[in-house]
C-alpha cells in the first residue's frame, strides 16, 4: 500500500550540478516532504554527470524523463531542447556532447527507461508531473506568454488538479478555473536574477486554497565556488561558470520571451 502524500518536494533540470542536488535534498528533509521528485533533465550545462545518480537513486527519488534524459538514453545526436537560435543551439551542442560522453552505459539506460510523467495524489488531489508540459516533453511554458485558457485546456485535457513541469529555468505558478500549474524551476543553476541561489518548489494540502494545493518557492544556498572550479577544469565554456558564480545567465537567452529577457542582465 503506498502512503499518503501530504507535502511533497518537486525539482527539475539538474543540470549535473551535485552539488545544489544534494543540498536541495537535505533542505526537502528538513522540512519533512513526504517525497521528493524529479522532473527531468539530469545533465547538461556542469560536470561529473555520473554524480548526480547515486543521489537520486539512494534517495529514492522518482524521475520524470527530461528531453536531455531522453536523448542521451536513447543516444541521440542532440538534446532536442528546443531551441530555435543559433546562439542558444551552439552552447547547447557543447554542453550535449560533454554530457554524453561522461555518462556511463549503465546512467544512460536508467535514462532511457524514465517515464514522460508521472501521476500521484497530494492530499487526495491528482497532480500531474510532466518536463516541459503535459503536451510536450520541450515546450517552455513561460508566465508571460502562457494564457490562462490555454492552462485551462491543459487541466480539461489531462485530468488533473494541478500540473507541476519545469524545462525553461524559471519558476512560477498560476492559478486557474481548472487547477493549478507550478512551473517548479530547475536547480541546475541560478534564476537569471543576480543571486547564487538556487530553488525547487514544495507542494502541500492546503484545504483553503482553490485547488486544494498550495506550492511555496523554496530558494536554496550550496557550493557555488567549488562547482564553479569544477567547472573550470574540465573545460566547460567560461559563459557557463559566469552564470554559476554570478547568477545572471550568458547563454540560452534567445528562447526567453521579452519580458523574462528584460529581467535579466544580457
Amino acid at each position: 500500500m503506498s502512503r499518503e502524500l501530504n507535502k511533497v518536494a518537486l525539482f527539475g533540470g539538474v543540470y549535473s550540478n551535485y552539488h545544489s542536488l544534494v543540498a536541495v535534498v537535505e533542505d526537502a528533509q528538513r522540512r519533512g516532504c513526504d517525497a521528493m521528485y524529479c522532473l527531468g533533465d539530469i545533465g547538461a550545462f556542469g560536470p561529473h554527470p555520473d554524480r548526480v545518480f547515486p543521489v537520486l537513486v539512494d534517495n529514492a527519488i522518482a524521475t520524470v524523463q527530461g528531453n536531455y534524459d531522453h536523448s542521451i538514453g536513447n543516444r541521440r545526436d542532440d538534446c532536442a531542447c528546443g531551441y530555435t537560435d543559433p546562439r542558444d543551439n551552439h552552447f547547447a551542442r557543447l554542453s550535449y556532447a560533454y554530457t554524453f560522453e561522461r555518462t556511463a552505459d549503465r546512467w544512460k539506460d536508467w535514462m532511457r527507461d524514465l517515464p514522460p510523467e508521472i501521476r500521484i495524489e497530494v492530499g487526495g488531489r491528482r497532480v500531474l508531473l510532466c518536463h516541459g508540459s503535459p503536451r510536450r516533453t520541450n515546450e517552455f511554458l513561460w508566465q508571460s506568454t502562457t494564457p490562462d485558457p490555454f492552462i485551462d485546456r491543459l487541466f480539461r485535457d489531462h485530468s488533473a488538479d494541478a500540473i507541476a513541469c519545469t524545462h525553461s529555468g524559471l519558476h512560477w505558478q498560476q492559478q486557474v478555473q481548472g487547477g493549478l500549474l507550478v512551473n517548479v524551476g530547475v536547480i541546475g543553476r541560478p534564476e537569471n536574477d543576480g543571486t547564487t541561489a538556487v530553488g525547487y518548489m514544495i507542494l502541500e494540502t492546503d484545504r483553503d486554497a482553490p485547488s486544494g494545493l498550495r506550492a511555496q518557492y523554496v530558494p536554496v544556498t550550496y557550493d557555488y565556488q567549488t562547482l564553479a572550479a569544477e567547472m573550470r577544469a574540465e573545460g566547460l565554456p567560461e559563459e557557463f561558470v559566469a552564470t554559476i558564480e554570478t547568477g545572471w545567465w550568458t547563454s540560452c537567452l534567445e528562447i526567453l520571451p521579452v519580458k523574462e529577457r528584460l529581467c535579466g542582465r544580457f
